[in-house]
């Protein structure tokens, strides 16, 4: 087995078996049924902002539906194959996965950033509280991302002697 994990990694393992399942279910319940998928508590603040505040009909809104499902799948998408890599990686004794799992913080990131600000907007403070909880868990596996180093492979040693030479140039005689 690999023993050089990362935390970023383990985060994102530890995400993805949140989102995929939930996220995923989300989109689904507006697929099936556009109206009621959008208003049910993770997609209310977005319905509710969406008829009320910029009053588009109801056809608009079960499009602006569909392509909150799409989002919400491609988040989804983007984590299955972190895991996939993640796991791949594993077997081949390697770190992999970590543009899949930036790209699916990045879209899920600004997606809940969005929903939480218009939920503040519309006055729901429990789907405030679930968009701003996932915010914070995606940032900070994002954060962890970034300073989190991969592991360093030791170093093929370099003879001393060498090290010190200097090269002789035509013009350095």
């Amino acid at each position: 087995m690999s023993t050089n994990w990362r935390i970023s990694s383990i985060s994102g393992v530890v995400l993805a078996g949140y989102f995929i399942p939930t996220w995923a279910a989300i989109a689904w319940q507006i697929i099936v049924s556009p109206v009621r998928g959008l208003f049910e508590r993770p997609s209310v603040s977005i319905a509710l902002y969406v008829t009320d505040h910029l009053q588009l009909p109801t056809m608009t809104a079960v499009r602006f539906g569909w392509l909150l499902a799409l989002g919400r799948l491609t988040v989804v998408a983007f984590f299955a194959l972190f895991l996939l890599l993640f796991v791949r990686g594993l077997i081949r004794r390697q770190s992999g996965g970590g543009e899949a799992l930036a790209i699916a913080l990045t879209i899920g990131s600004v997606m809940s950033f969005a929903s939480m600000l218009m939920a503040s907007q519309v006055g729901e403070i429990q789907a405030l509280r679930l968009h701003a909880s996932e915010l914070l868990v995606m940032i900070g596996t994002g954060i962890v991302m970034l300073f989190d180093t991969p592991a360093r492979t030791p170093a093929a040693e370099v003879p001393a002697e060498s090290a010190l030479e200097q090269t002789e140039l035509s013009y350095n005689s």
